[in-house]
């Protein structure tokens, strides 16, 4: 496991043992371990990475922290694993590969009202640069749970108020997991479709099982809180969902196919290929096939390309491309301004 700043990598094959110290699979997935492919070697038995928490555990457990290290912040991009059974599997919504935007932050208990806006704030910028319309549903404590009840008042307060600044929000009494209150994003996509991507959740059990502690300002031990941190959740999941909420149409700065060059004949090809390295900073192809040029923008059009330019004998005599959105026609412009038209459409809408 490698720490770069606050980003780690985690091992893809881990030890059973650093999950059976992990409550939280095995009181509620134990089909993790019991399903995931599992290696043996010298009587040690080893699994496929299911979650990143453990691990986030272990690396701080190396650490020497003080409070005034706190809030360790550690993401992982990395690759998990769940063997789900085969008719459980629905394209890309549930897969047994998937990458996850998976993030721990270690912190006091008072520090849980900052991280908690701070995490809100990131998920309405995300959500809303892609048109999402969300809500917030908010667990707190069932009946058979583990920590100090005033811990478990005090977190709940602090989402319950927290997520009250959110337009549409609900409250599930008794439906948190048992080491802590939890908060579930629901977004809707263009078929007003619920899907659960994002989650916030509070842990009091895998710092006291896995032991960890910092050292406060009167030079004894506490143990911290850990936040359990996703925006998008499953990668895969979010690419599906964020398909059929643009029907196929990915915003300009996100789409792999954002420019077709089609020149109304070959013989305009050495004009379009001039076009094409004017515009090299995108994703552009040229349609060099001999397909009519009605087919060629059908064809282009079903591959979803943000921006068509189509080419001929006018459009090369005065140094211009004609611009399709879509079935929209743009209209005819200069190279300059088609330039200038794709650096705002870019930067307009980019995320990072």
């Amino acid at each position: 496991m490698f720490l770069i700043e606050n980003d780690t990598i985690n091992n893809h094959i881990n030890k059973n043992e650093n999950y059976s110290d992990n409550n939280e699979i095995t009181l509620d997935n134990n089909e993790i371990l019991d399903n995931n492919v599992t290696i043996f070697d010298n009587d040690i038995h080893f699994s496929l990475k299911p979650m990143n928490c453990p691990g986030h555990c272990l690396l701080y457990k190396h650490m020497n922290v003080s409070y005034k290290d706190l809030p360790i912040r550690l993401a992982d991009f990395g690759v998990l694993h769940r063997n789900e059974f085969s008719g459980a599997l629905t394209g890309l919504t549930r897969v047994r590969r998937f990458q996850q935007d998976d993030a721990h932050i270690f912190c006091t208990l008072e520090q849980v009202e900052t991280e908690i806006e701070n995490y809100l704030h990131f998920l309405e910028t995300v959500y809303n640069h892609f048109n999402f319309k969300f809500e917030v549903e908010l667990s707190t404590r069932p009946d058979k749970y583990i920590g100090n009840l005033d811990n478990w008042n005090k977190a709940e307060q602090i989402l319950e108020s927290k997520i009250k600044k959110i337009s549409k929000w609900k409250i599930n009494k008794g439906d948190g997991a048992f080491y802590g209150p939890k908060i579930d994003v629901k977004i809707k996509d263009s078929l007003k479709r619920k899907h659960q991507c994002g989650t916030i959740q509070l842990d009091f059990n895998l710092p006291e099982r896995f032991q960890l502690k910092y050292s406060n300002d009167n030079e004894g031990l506490d143990t911290p809180v850990l936040i359990h941190r996703a925006i998008f959740g499953s990668i895969e999941r979010f690419m599906a969902i964020l398909l059929e909420h643009t029907n196929g149409r990915l915003p300009f700065w996100l789409s792999p196919s954002q420019i077709s060059i089609i020149p109304i004949s070959n013989i305009y090809l050495d004009y379009a290929n001039q076009i094409k390295e004017k515009f090299n900073n995108y994703d552009v192809v040229v349609d060099n096939s001999k397909e009519t040029l009605n087919k060629k923008i059908r064809n282009s059009q079903k591959q979803c390309f943000n921006y068509i330019f189509v080419v001929g004998e006018k459009e090369m005599e005065t140094n211009t491309i004609n611009i399709r959105i879509g079935k929209n026609i743009l209209g005819t412009k200069t190279l300059e301004e088609t330039l200038l038209i794709c650096q705002n459409d870019y930067q307009k809408n980019k995320l990072f």
